[in-house]
């Protein structure tokens, strides 16, 4: 590409680039005029009313007046350079110091360090000045996520871990006596940490983007009546209708992670659902498998549907039903449905409570 072309498309662009050559150019033609009209004023003056303070007809060197014309219109271009260069380094260099400021107390930890400008700078310093504070907000945010997960998961360790310690203590200390009844309560303690601990890899996975799933032609049906084999009796214990609505087809999915997702609805549903009708369906909706797990109640509202499959997110207590669970179980099936290239929502339902949506791409 031409030099002038390239001169052309920096002076269209509205940065730093077309602010640097419109100053350098004013500032010389301010200089150029200022030296031929400031000579023909002074030469003329000279002539009318001092013409003998003009330098000799065959002589090479200026008369002192016209040294002190040079040096004066000498100092005034260097001042208005000065000027202009101030002037344009101020709008160059405010914004670059502030962001060389902030980054240095972000690099010494203070994370709420943000960078701005006294004036309105150009764009290239705008938009560096943007960037920054983004990244310096994202920064901020995931140490809050980074600390609020660690409380997180040390709560949610700490019950079970105590349950262990006091009552493997009061064996050891003759206290308790084993028996069956004793090792079962121990073995589902140690199957609550392990749930835990899965929930927590397989939802870290999906947040660093490194879950992996095994697509493969999958009867849904068989899958779903897998899963509900294995809770069956428990949700009929706490008192809920299961009414079935499966279709035949044999979708592109994982099946292990569609039952980990499927069985993460039917705990969420006994932990939080009002016990009655449960439907279970599957459909086909705009060219997406869709998985639905609906209830009769009590439902969500809509702020609380956006946010309750952040991890560790419940929804709205009641006694202590909505008090129980990890608040990952929501959370994973989401992260299931984003490695699926689905998503995953929560509707009111025609029952009276929650409809809850996993869809993945046909």
């Amino acid at each position: 590409m031409k030099p002038g072309i390239d001169l052309l498309t920096l002076w269209r662009g509205k940065g730093l680039a077309r602010q640097i050559i419109s100053s350098v150019a004013i500032l010389a033609l301010t200089i150029m005029l200022m030296v031929l009209l400031g000579s023909y004023a002074f030469y003329s003056t000279l002539f009318i009313f001092l013409p003998t303070a003009l330098s000799a007809p065959d002589s090479w060197l200026p008369s002192p007046a016209e040294w002190g014309w040079i040096f004066v219109t000498t100092l005034i271009g260097v001042a208005i350079a000065v000027w202009v260069a101030i002037r344009l380094s101020r709008r160059i260099l405010t914004p670059l110091n502030s962001v060389a400021t902030s980054l240095r107390r972000v690099a010494q930890g203070d994370l709420a360090a943000r960078a701005a400008a006294d004036r309105q700078p150009l764009d290239e310093a705008s938009q560096l000045i943007s960037d920054f504070n983004a990244m310096a907000e994202r920064l901020e945010r995931v140490q809050q996520e980074r600390i609020f997960w660690n409380a997180a998961i040390a709560h949610e360790l700490r019950t079970p871990v105590t349950i262990l310690r006091g009552r493997l203590q009061g064996l050891a200390d003759g206290v308790f006596q084993p028996d069956p009844a004793l090792f079962s309560s121990l073995l589902v303690q140690v199957e609550g940490l392990g749930r835990l601990i899965e929930d927590l890899r397989i939802v870290g996975l999906a947040e660093s983007g490194h879950l992996r799933i095994q697509l493969q032609q999958a009867d849904l049906r068989q899958e779903i009546m897998t899963v509900l084999k294995a809770c069956e009796s428990a949700l009929h214990d706490k008192g809920f209708t299961l009414t079935l609505a499966l279709g035949a087809e044999r979708p592109a999915c994982d099946p292990v992670r569609i039952r980990q997702a499927l069985l993460a609805l039917l705990e969420n549903a006994l932990q939080h659902a009002t016990p009655g009708p449960l439907r279970i369906s599957t459909l086909v909706v705009d060219g997406q498998h869709c998985l639905r797990v609906e209830d009769s109640g009590p439902g969500l509202s809509a702020s609380d549907a956006q946010r309750i499959f952040d991890a560790f997110q419940r929804g709205p207590r009641s006694g202590d039903a909505a008090a129980k669970g990890s608040g990952l179980g929501l959370a994973v099936v989401r992260a299931i449905a984003s490695a699926h290239g689905g998503t995953v929502d929560c509707q009111p339902s025609p029952l009276g409570g929650a409809c809850f949506e996993l869809r993945w791409p046909k």
